[in-house]
């Protein structure tokens, strides 16, 4: 196995680092690491999947994960870029959001080791634990005595609040750092965790949080980071037409997430094979100059979306979604498929697509329902058209009566033209 600082540096995993020596800790003498979440929301995004990625080659090297979901700082909002103020989240809220966070950590932690063939080391921590019984002047003297006002003034996110006179931030969210700093005082004091990762936006935060160890506990910690990605065009990772990328299921389609991917450039393929699955990076050059002998095939993409999704959803999943994108734009027998699948599959094929339920309406009402057309006038010339079909069949008749047309009495094909589907059901 490669060193850890070669895996992270081969795979565009590494950007900064605090100290050389966290290598040869986290390489020889199994420590204790941590990346923390605010549970603002009920799902992580796909940004965060890059942590993933950094977390598992940490892992593989038999450290310890330490999975920091931020209650208390949930409660208070992280005043990052944002220009005002944001609204605070009821505590049953974050209670959720917590518990649905953690259960996805698990899932695609669980995926993981499936990879790995190998058990990891991990726990959960919750920060809320960490100020029961707790005086706000203890608090005080614990962590506030130890960094300057002038030190979290100089933070760019909140000098830009503080000088631009049209913006403010109050004493709440200007204390949310202290927060965050007390975090990492308790999880090295009780966890004996030494090292903190996160996106190289966070750098300010994780060095100050290794100066505090320095200054309370005259200890060494470390800090690593890896980089903001964007896509050749300049395009930030993990957004799409359809805005946030979830790693919810419930949220965003394990298929969203394969086309996705499916649509990455020839000149990011590399990059994001290295980063996101665990694919040798020696294969993964071998890989990549076969497909650009032959870059229409699209064998690169295919392989990143599959590896991406089953990373995250598991094999089931990825086969699916493969299945959908094969479905949607590949030469096949479309009605032969949708014959095969499962009621759940069907769903999943449904949810990548625009679909509705049957209810007696007439032909043209359900074209226009599908968004096919906009109006019962123009699906009519779109049938004189001849550019209507029904189970791949070209519809003529203008009164056609759908109910007839449900194959296994599950669903209706409804297509224009060439490439747009709508899956209709009873």
């Amino acid at each position: 196995m490669k060193s850890l600082k070669q895996e992270l540096s081969d795979r565009w995993l590494l950007y900064q680092f605090s100290s050389e020596e966290l290598f040869k800790t986290f390489d020889e003498w199994k420590g204790s690491f941590y990346c923390g979440f605010d549970p603002t929301a009920d799902s992580l995004h796909l940004w965060n999947f890059i942590g993933f990625m950094v977390w598992v080659h940490l892992m593989r090297r038999w450290n310890k994960y330490i999975a920091l979901t931020g209650w208390a700082t949930g409660m208070i909002w992280d005043p990052g870029w944002k220009d005002s103020e944001r609204t605070f989240l009821w505590e049953d809220a974050l209670d959720n959001n917590q518990k649905m966070i953690s259960t996805q950590i698990t899932s695609i932690i669980k995926n993981l080791e499936k990879y790995n063939l190998t058990k990891f080391s991990y726990d959960f921590v919750n920060n809320k634990d960490f100020y029961v019984g707790m005086w706000y002047l203890d608090f005080l003297r614990e962590v506030g005595k130890y960094i300057t006002v002038n030190v979290m003034m100089s933070k760019d996110t909140v000098k830009k609040r503080i000088e631009d006179p049209l913006k403010s931030i109050s004493y709440t969210e200007f204390s949310y750092m202290l927060l965050q700093w007390y975090d990492f005082c308790k999880l090295y004091k009780d966890f004996w965790v030494t090292l903190q990762i996160w996106g190289s936006d966070q750098w300010w935060n994780l060095v100050t949080w290794t100066e505090l160890i320095r200054k309370k506990y005259d200890a060494d910690s470390y800090a690593l980071t890896w980089p903001l990605i964007t896509d050749s065009t300049g395009k930030k990772f993990g957004k799409s037409e359809w805005n946030a990328m979830f790693l919810s299921k419930q949220k965003t389609s394990p298929y969203f997430i394969y086309q996705y991917f499916m649509n990455t450039s020839d000149e990011d393929l590399s990059r994001y094979l290295k980063m996101l699955t665990l694919i040798e990076t020696e294969e993964i050059d071998e890989i990549v100059t076969n497909h650009m002998k032959k870059p229409e095939d699209r064998v690169a993409q295919k392989l990143l979306a599959y590896k991406v999704v089953e990373i995250i959803h598991w094999t089931d999943e990825a086969n699916l979604s493969q299945k959908i994108s094969d479905f949607m734009f590949g030469e096949n027998e479309k009605l032969e498929i949708l014959k095969s699948l499962k009621i759940d599959e069907l769903s999943t094929f449904q949810f990548a697509m625009w679909w509705f339920n049957y209810s007696w309406e007439n032909l043209f009402e359900t074209i226009v329902k599908s968004g096919l057309e906009s109006s019962n006038s123009n699906a009519r010339n779109a049938i004189k058209a001849w550019s209507i079909f029904i189970n791949e069949e070209k519809v003529t008749d203008f009164n056609l009566d759908l109910n007839t047309c449900f194959i296994n009495d599950k669903f209706i094909l409804l297509r224009k033209w060439k490439k747009a589907f709508r899956i209709i059901t009873k």
